[in-house]
């Protein structure tokens, strides 16, 4: 039996965990990462640029993006060897209006194949970037799609079957942020100013350098001791408003983290994965998962220092995994100025939420993720693992059957959180979700509804969001069909697309 690390702390008063270990993540019971105190925060933070577009005459907001190798100083003097798009280390924020229709020209000048997949978005399977959306070296891949989807935080990353880890810990990834006009103007949006992306990510860092083949893998995957954001090592914001709303994004390949305020002061949680809660929800945490996105907003006073951290996730697996647990980060330092420009005050409703009807669901499905399994199967490409009717509803029970820490997250659709062991959903499962955390032997009830993309050709995946667990083969296919028709075999993922 595992037991939960808290309660562990408890019978062991402490000791065995305080021991901070920067030198390298310890892949051992015992010990623990500790920075608190220990960052200098003497970088500026870099905010990712907006991702440049030009109008086709077909009316699409076409953007032009470029995956290349690069060197990226994350400390002075000490070059590393990245990727990026559109640069050396991650890439731009794509943004667009609910309603339009996009384009994305997307070149891969490495050496191998990847792909890149639009995490959240609701779209047909074909512009989906997973592993059957293969980008060969020198090839362009332009896939093509309307936005109908609220407002939201969305990202993208690499998806290439069994190599998605590696790729995302080189630097691929980015935010893809959603506008729409039912958003409160009372919420910051003036983007870099009080409106600020944060994409978190742990590495290691030794003598400075990342060794981009670096990916020790235990229970969980690869954990690092280093925190990035934005690609920026020790980074503070500068603050010119009362209130600044902050994006964040676990782009982690298997850390989960537990954001808070130094002072424990509380902040109102604004949005999840799919959009805008109904209305804020006042708190002093917030947990994501690799993959989860959160949007909070936060309250300064003039000339004040407020450090963001990490600490005490609740992952569920204990002293005897290692899982991150027990490590604690500083990860950004917010600066005030002494003098500090209005904000408004947050509505009271934020958005329209409806409820899935969960009476309306046609279908009842089980997934326990095990063993780099789901339901006892490893991902295979040649095969579909399972069939949706367009426009139904059904419920989709997840389970972690095996004592470790996963997560599930489910491609095309925003799902809503039913039940978490039987229970109401706490407030942050509230609104729309993509990806949740599931803690050993956690049971989920999700409810989703697939709507307007039906195709027999070209799957969507489901898969633990822990990419060391996805590469290994925890990950299924399925599709979205119309009444009468029957599955294909998909493409296979090597043969890319141009």
């Amino acid at each position: 039996m595992t037991l939960p690390r808290r309660t562990l702390l408890r019978i062991l008063g402490g000791s065995a965990v305080a021991l901070p270990v920067l030198g390298g993540a310890a892949s051992w019971a015992g010990r623990r990462v500790d920075t608190w105190g220990r960052v200098a925060f003497d970088r500026p933070l870099r905010t990712p640029p907006l991702a440049p577009s030009r109008t086709d005459a077909r009316g699409r907001r076409v953007f032009d993006l470029t995956i290349a190798a690069g060197r990226t100083e994350f400390t002075p003097g000490r070059p590393s060897r990245t990727w990026g798009i559109n640069g050396a280390h991650l890439g731009p924020t794509l943004r667009a209006a609910r309603g339009e229709t996009v384009r994305i020209n997307a070149a891969n000048t490495l050496d191998e194949a990847t792909s890149l997949h639009w995490h959240g978005m609701h779209l047909p399977p074909s512009m989906d970037g997973g592993p059957h959306q293969t980008i060969r070296p020198g090839s362009t891949w332009s896939p093509s799609w309307t936005v109908r989807q609220q407002a939201a935080t969305l990202w993208y990353h690499p998806h290439p079957h069994g190599r998605t880890a590696q790729h995302v810990y080189r630097g691929l990834a980015g935010m893809f942020l959603i506008d729409d006009d039912a958003t409160p103007p009372e919420l910051p949006h003036r983007y870099g100013i009080d409106d600020i992306p944060l994409i978190v990510q742990d590495r290691r860092l030794p003598d400075g350098v990342l060794d981009p083949d670096e990916q020790m893998a235990g229970t969980t995957g690869f954990l690092g001791d280093r925190i990035l954001v934005n690609g920026t090592l020790g980074p503070y914001l500068d603050v010119t408003t009362r209130r600044v709303r902050l994006r964040l994004l676990n782009g982690s390949t298997a850390r989960v983290f537990r954001f808070h305020l130094a002072d424990r002061r509380g902040f109102d949680l604004v949005a999840t994965d799919g959009g805008l809660l109904a209305a804020p929800h006042r708190t002093d945490h917030v947990q994501l998962a690799p993959g989860e996105r959160a949007e909070i907003v936060v309250a300064l006073a003039p000339g004040e220092r407020v450090v963001l951290r990490s600490s005490d996730p609740d992952t569920g697996a204990g002293f005897v995994q290692r899982d991150g647990g027990a490590d604690r980060f500083d990860v950004l330092q917010l600066r005030a100025a002494d003098t500090l420009i209005p904000s408004a005050r947050l509505p009271a409703r934020l958005a329209d939420v409806p409820r899935i009807p969960a009476h309306e669901a046609g279908r009842r499905r089980v997934f326990e993720l095990a063993e780099h399994t789901i339901n006892g199967r490893r991902m295979s490409p040649e095969r579909i693992d399972l069939t949706v009717l367009r426009d139904t509803t059904e419920i989709w029970e997840v389970r972690s059957g095996d004592g470790t820490l996963h997560s599930f997250h489910v491609h095309d659709v925003q799902f809503q959180v039913l039940s978490v062991d039987g229970r109401t959903p706490p407030a942050h499962l509230a609104g729309w979700k993509d990806t949740v955390l599931l803690p050993p032997g956690t049971t989920m009830r999700l409810v989703m509804r697939f709507a307007d993309y039906a195709d027999p050709t070209v799957p969507y995946m489901y898969h633990c969001h822990m990419l060391y667990h996805e590469d290994q083969g925890m990950m299924g296919q399925f599709m979205v069909l119309d009444p009468g028709q029957t599955p294909a075999a998909p493409v296979a993922p090597h043969a890319g697309h141009h």
